[in-house]
């Protein structure tokens, strides 16, 4: 979704669950009570984290764990400039590793997502269910009238600073560092939000999220972690990504509906193909991705790809030339953000185009 909390298991993180009552595309009042169930179990579950820290009858390790979140959390509001507020200092076990699955959607012969319109965050390329099977019960109904559909988990989400949003015990599943990573991404979204704008959003949260771990490891005097996991990533991404503008151009093409299907079958194969062949290369057998790459493949499973992390040199191109300094670099993003749709993608176009070979910055532990 920063377009997967993990790499390892591709689980979607940091794109904010939208509370509010759907405009467009959501129509079952059913769905807007489940939103609120799942919100209000969230809510009751919550528990301060310096109050169970404290307590000695609790698990010790989990006590130690949030310790080391709280750190980062004040690193967080202290050093990086993200809100100072109750967010990630409270704690929550749901019973389940995800909180909520999103679900995505798009035409037979489309890369376009079918979107879902809310009141506060704009329009969004997905739907989230609190309850699995509410929303493969929903892709259910979505194949039937012809779309391809992929349901990915998620992990942690933000509410915009609506609600104090507490640390899960899904995501206490990774280390530290991913933990604060995952802590400075969703801080990033409270701190600057776009409606209608995820690729923007996105990108911003996942470079603050980046540069942050590679200060916070820096505050404790470790070195930056291993850049190959970083350019393995990227590689991943990008055969993904080339394979969906194959697509695209298959979709555009005008031919018989038979042979558009005949060719989208061929082109996931081939990406199959391409993956094993880097894996068992240059990867020298690491199966990292072997779980998503194995599974069904679709238009639909594609969509997430590039949304977390498309504008990344851009943004890591102002932050050098704010002087990597927090306060600015901010500020520029903000005015960034107030540009109309349009000038605000040219405008982060040509610092892409411009951008110096980009500061060491820490892989998504998406």
């Amino acid at each position: 979704m920063k377009f997967f909390s993990s790499l390892d298991n591709l689980t979607l993180r940091g794109v904010p669950l939208l509370l509010a009552v759907c405009l467009n595309g959501c129509s079952s009042f059913d769905y807007y009570r489940h939103l609120a169930s799942g919100q209000l179990e969230l809510l009751r579950r919550r528990e301060p984290v310096a109050a169970l820290v404290a307590d000695p009858a609790r698990d010790p390790v989990l006590r130690q764990r949030l310790a080391q979140a709280q750190a980062a959390r004040t690193f967080a509001s202290a050093r990086l400039g993200l809100p100072d507020n109750a967010s990630y200092r409270l704690y929550a076990d749901l019973g389940r590793p995800h909180v909520v699955w999103n679900l995505f959607a798009t035409g037979e012969f489309s890369v376009e997502p079918l979107s879902h319109c809310f009141p506060i965050a704009g329009c969004v390329a997905y739907r989230g269910f609190y309850q699995l099977g509410r929303a493969r019960g929903a892709a259910a109904l979505l194949r039937q009238q012809g779309l391809d559909t992929y349901v990915g988990p998620v992990e942690a989400y933000s509410t915009l600073g609506w609600f104090a949003d507490p640390i899960l015990a899904g995501m206490l599943r990774h280390g530290d560092d991913e933990l604060a990573a995952l802590i400075f991404h969703e801080l990033a979204h409270q701190r600057l939000y776009v409606a209608n704008d995820t690729a923007f959003n996105e990108s911003f949260a996942s470079f603050v999220e980046r540069e942050g771990l590679r200060q916070w490891r820096a505050s404790r005097g470790l070195p930056p972690p291993d850049e190959r996991r970083a350019r393995r990533g990227e590689q991943f991404v990008r055969l993904v990504l080339d394979s969906r503008d194959r697509l695209q151009a298959l979709y555009a093409s005008g031919l018989p509906a038979d042979e558009m299907r005949r060719r989208k079958a061929a082109e996931f194969d081939a990406l199959r193909r391409r993956y094993r062949s880097l894996r068992d290369g240059e990867w020298q057998g690491e199966r990292r991705y072997d779980a998503w790459i194995e599974g069904p493949l679709n238009n639909a499973k594609l969509l997430p790809f590039g949304l977390y992390d498309g504008w990344l040199p851009a943004f890591a191109e102002i932050f050098r030339r704010a002087g990597q300094d927090w306060p600015r670099f901010y500020a520029e993003t903000e005015r960034l953000a107030q540009l109309p749709a349009a000038a605000r993608e040219r405008r982060l176009a040509e610092l892409q185009a411009g951008a110096t070979p980009p500061i060491a910055i820490q892989e998504s532990t998406r």
